[in-house]
């Protein structure tokens, strides 16, 4: 046990981080590795590869995650902004490198070889896209003078072009809407609601007739007619599962169900696990993105109520394409559920991210209160 006395890093660490924040993520993590166990064998075994593969791998990503995580934790407010800074820069980059020679898969290049590692760049831009256009938004607040709203459009303007050129037509709108709402909490005006409003929806219109699979998507959703076996298959998973599920290893839909252990998680854990443990993971969600608004409301400083306002929204959002697809809610989108999906470059990206939703949310150092004891004569002293 850490002594409020101690006044070494780690302990002042301890006394300041939101632990609430911090055992929803470890729980999340945890969940993660489980439902590993339950969806992937069956789709490492069908693609030829022993049965825990995935499971293996999934281990090895969580591990340097939470190692991430607790160290990002550890970054004052300046640094986060110099990491997100570093890292946007270099996501950026990454990105460009991707269209020319990262790997084709379903006509999209996405993902790069670096060291025989398969890395997705656009995870990592996200959350320093996050962080920076806060920066950015907290700078034209403090001095209006600064274009800073400006800059927050041109970056936002750069990152959609390379995600649109990937396509990557998911996370462009996650991230489109992410930035709408931190630019909504950073007081745009109503004008400006209405000219992105009308942008918005001319952008998805112009994605519905270029895009033939974007069409075919909406289509689908809307007529319900065409290839929907993922979505059909989903949604007989999580009926058979009930309330309480068949039990561990007693799933059979997910044996046919393609991507049961990235974008159909969920229906995995429906399957075996039952409607339960999806409301539990549904308020373990829910639980994340409220707690950060409440605080960032709480917080004086403007960056800090931005960008951890962004961040957790990025995280609902993407939380709820996922499970929305899964339960037809949604069209189809491949979209990996925050820490439960497997995948490496979404778990170590998401592990950022909330390390720095803890960093900047840790109570001041100067905000604890101080230590107090009697003395023998009777006196009280401060500790430390």
């Amino acid at each position: 046990m850490v002594s409020r006395t101690d006044r070494s890093p780690v302990a002042n660490w301890w006394w300041t981080i939101d632990r609430w924040f911090l055992a929803a993520f470890l729980m999340l993590m945890g969940l993660g590795v489980l439902l590993s166990f339950a969806a992937s064998p069956a789709v490492a075994e069908r693609i030829g590869l022993s049965s825990f593969h995935f499971v293996t791998r999934q281990i090895i990503y969580m591990l340097p995650a939470v190692v991430v995580m607790i160290a990002v934790s550890f970054l004052s407010p300046r640094q986060v902004r110099r990491v997100a800074l570093v890292m946007l820069a270099g996501s950026l980059v990454l990105m460009v490198v991707t269209l020319f020679a990262g790997m084709e898969v379903k006509g999209s290049r996405r993902w790069l070889y670096i060291f025989g590692v398969s890395v997705q760049p656009s995870e990592y831009l996200k959350p320093a896209f996050v962080v920076i256009c806060a920066w950015l938004f907290h700078e034209h607040a403090r001095q209006p003078e600064i274009p800073g709203n400006l800059f927050a459009m041109l970056l936002l303007g750069l990152v959609m072009a390379l995600l649109v050129a990937q396509p990557d037509l998911g996370q462009t709108m996650l991230v489109l809407g992410t930035w709408g709402a931190m630019f909504f909490i950073a007081g745009m005006p109503w004008l400006w609601i209405a000219v992105l409003a009308r942008l918005g929806a001319g952008g998805a219109f112009l994605a519905y007739t270029i895009f033939p699979h974007v069409a075919d998507r909406i289509d689908r959703f809307l007529t319900g007619e065409g290839d929907t076996y993922q979505v059909d298959m989903s949604i007989e998973a999580i009926t058979r599962g009930g309330w309480f599920g068949r039990g561990p290893g007693e799933g059979t839909v997910k044996r046919i169900l393609p991507d049961s252990h990235t974008d159909f998680v969920f229906a995995v854990a429906g399957e075996e696990f039952g409607i339960i443990l999806c409301l539990i993971l549904l308020g373990l969600f829910a639980f994340v993105v409220l707690r950060g608004l409440t605080k960032a409301r709480r917080e004086d400083d403007d960056f800090t109520r931005y960008a951890v306002s962004g961040l957790v929204i990025l995280f609902g959002f993407q939380s709820i394409i996922n499970m929305g697809v899964n339960i037809r809610m949604l069209p189809a989108k491949g979209m990996t559920l925050p820490f439960i999906s497997y995948g490496g470059s979404s778990l170590i990206a998401m592990a950022i991210s909330m390390g720095f939703v803890l960093a900047l949310t840790r109570r001041k150092p100067e905000k604890r209160r101080p230590v107090t004891y009697a003395t023998p004569s009777g006196r009280e002293a401060v500790a430390g």
